[in-house]
């Protein structure tokens, strides 16, 4: 603990402009204060969540800032009254708190802690920042909590997950977000029953996420949604067991086909892209009298999801879903058993892999729509492995996917 009690200078990758590629700039990474962890990253990975705030443009002023949400790492410090991690500790950082004190958290209703809520600026606690620029001292403002696009962060322990130390940090690392959400989904929210019918609206990493717990759940048959035909294969793996592509059904809309395929609408409907028509849509593919509808996409604008009052009266529902109603310290630790147990496939998720100082490369993949997950190596934290650019592209044994046209 030489370094507890003192700033570390390191390496963050920094949003200056919306839009704008990220700029390696040395920071400096104050030490934690009472109820926060500093975490050496290990590696981190990229999601649509990290892209929407990149391109966010009008927003109350939060540059420059340090963006990043799915990490795994390990507790180089920790603060006062911190006792459920110590230095040394497999860690992953996670976006929603869990403070297990507050109304929420001690209900098996709800997964949004209200004692920490998300998605306020600066730290949980008070509003402050640990990151500065080396060079001058301007505060650089942090992300969801957790800020992974850096060597070193601090976070509050709310936010932080133990995990056994042999889950490898590539495939602990996607449990911090994306995969854990879609399982979450089936798991938790939708509560899927064996021999059930489902549809899943979009296969990115999500919506694969999805089926992969839909099919962990028992579900007799798994319709997956999605422009690409290349996400046929890859549902196939994960759980999919039919595949529509709305350009290869004429004039007839998703949800009649659908219904034609389950007798009358599926039991289960997940939307996992963020468009409010998809919703509907998924909504309308949903049987009437019990079929479930889960949001877990996010739409970019505010346009409202519209449902026929009637529709609803025909007893099906809508729910909306965070985390995929995970509590993060009860069930992320659940979902790395069951990886460890082989019963929980992560490999397939893993696209490409890259070096940090490529981060630029990974936005580029994830927006042109060609990778599901990209691993984000710091310097030194692989020693072993091919990852890297070559003529602008990331290049790995694994990078399979050329075109992805859903969003995770």
């Amino acid at each position: 603990q030489n370094t507890a009690t003192k700033p570390i200078r390191c390496k963050a990758a920094v949003c200056k402009v919306a839009g704008q590629p990220l700029e390696m700039e040395e920071v400096e990474v104050a030490p934690p204060r009472a109820h926060e962890v500093r975490i050496k990253i290990l590696c981190t990975s990229l999601c649509h969540t990290d892209v929407t705030f990149w391109r966010l443009k009008g927003f109350p002023p939060r540059h420059p800032s340090i963006l990043g949400h799915e990490a795994a790492g390990v507790v180089e410090s920790v603060g006062d009254h911190v006792h459920e991690v110590a230095v040394g500790d497999t860690v992953v950082p996670v976006f929603l708190a869990q403070c297990g004190d507050c109304p929420d958290c001690l209900s098996d209703r709800s997964n949004i802690c209200s004692g920490l809520p998300a998605g306020r600026p600066g730290m949980p606690r008070d509003g402050t920042t640990r990151f500065s620029f080396a060079a001058t001292g301007e505060p650089i403002n942090n992300f969801l909590g957790v800020s992974s696009f850096t060597e070193y962060t601090v976070v509050d322990v709310a936010h932080v997950v133990r995990l056994d130390p042999g889950v490898p940090p590539e495939k602990a690392c996607l449990l911090s977000c994306g995969v854990s959400t879609g399982i979450g989904a089936a798991w938790k929210v939708a509560a899927v029953e064996p021999g059930s019918s489902v549809a899943v609206f979009g296969l990115g990493a999500v919506g694969l996420a999805v089926a992969q717990g839909c099919r962990m759940r028992g579900a007799k048959r798994i319709i997956g949604v999605d422009l690409n035909p290349e996400k046929r294969d890859i549902g196939k793996r994960l759980g999919i067991t039919d595949f529509i592509n709305p350009n290869d059904i004429g004039e007839r809309t998703v949800s009649e086909v659908v219904k034609e395929m389950t007798g009358g609408g599926a039991d289960y409907c997940f939307e996992c892209i963020g468009s409010t028509s998809v919703m509907a849509e998924a909504f309308q593919s949903s049987r009437k009298g019990w079929g479930k509808t889960v949001v877990l996409g996010v739409s970019n604008g505010v346009a409202p999801m519209s449902i026929p009052s009637h529709d609803i009266l025909m007893g099906r529902s809508v729910v909306g879903s965070l985390f995929g109603g995970l509590k993060p310290k009860a069930d992320i630790p659940i979902l790395a058993q069951k990886y460890v147990d082989k019963e929980l496939e992560l490999d397939e998720f893993v696209t490409h892999e890259m070096g940090f100082n490529d981060i630029n490369a990974a936005f580029d993949l994830l927006t042109q729509g060609k990778c599901l997950r990209c691993i984000i190596w710091m310097d030194g934290a692989r020693e072993n492995g091919s990852v890297g650019v070559e003529n602008g592209r990331a290049c790995n044994a694994k990078a399979r996917l050329t075109s992805l046209s859903y969003r995770d």
